[in-house]
């Protein structure tokens, strides 16, 4: 879809009052917008490319170094030239739930508090919850705190009826 020509760049927007973009007409903003739309999925391209180049170029200096440091995970910094290249390699950690329960169940069969041990987080779908008969939705109503994210708009051509 061409833009119209005299759609502002996205460094035009950078510099414009966010009241001067908004009274911009719907075919300038849209425009606009697939610009931004482009830029980001070029920019996401670009960055999981240089982050491939940087993984194949200290990768393998980087697993030596954690090595010899007698760890799999974490935090090495390299020298090359006159940067410090700084390698982290998170750890992730997967807990077996049904495994975690019973658990869970064999230390308050013995007679400790499983709390010491493990965090339990508890929560109720909203699919459930909406399923849930009337009288049981009011129990559940104190315990419950409703919230929105971040609005978020996006501008579709109208479908031609």
């Amino acid at each position: 879809m061409p833009y119209p020509e005299n759609t502002p760049s996205v460094d035009d927007m950078l510099n414009m009052p966010t009241g001067d973009l908004a009274q911009m007409p719907v075919e300038l903003l849209a425009g606009l917008q697939g610009e931004l739309d482009h830029a980001s999925k070029r920019l996401k391209a670009a960055t999981a490319r240089f982050s491939a180049a940087l993984e194949v170029r200290y990768a393998t200096r980087a697993a030596d170094a954690r090595r010899a440091c007698g760890k799999d995970t974490g935090t090495v910094r390299l020298a090359d030239g006159d940067f410090t290249v700084v390698a982290d390699l998170p750890k992730r950690v997967d807990w077996d739930q049904e495994k975690l329960a019973q658990i869970a169940r064999n230390i308050a069969d013995s007679g400790e508090d499983p709390a010491e041990f493990i965090d339990t987080k508890l929560t109720v779908s909203e699919r459930k919850y909406g399923v849930l008969p009337e009288a049981w939705r009011k129990g559940f109503d104190p315990a419950r705190t409703v919230g929105s994210g971040k609005a978020s708009f996006k501008l579709e051509p109208a479908k031609a009826p």
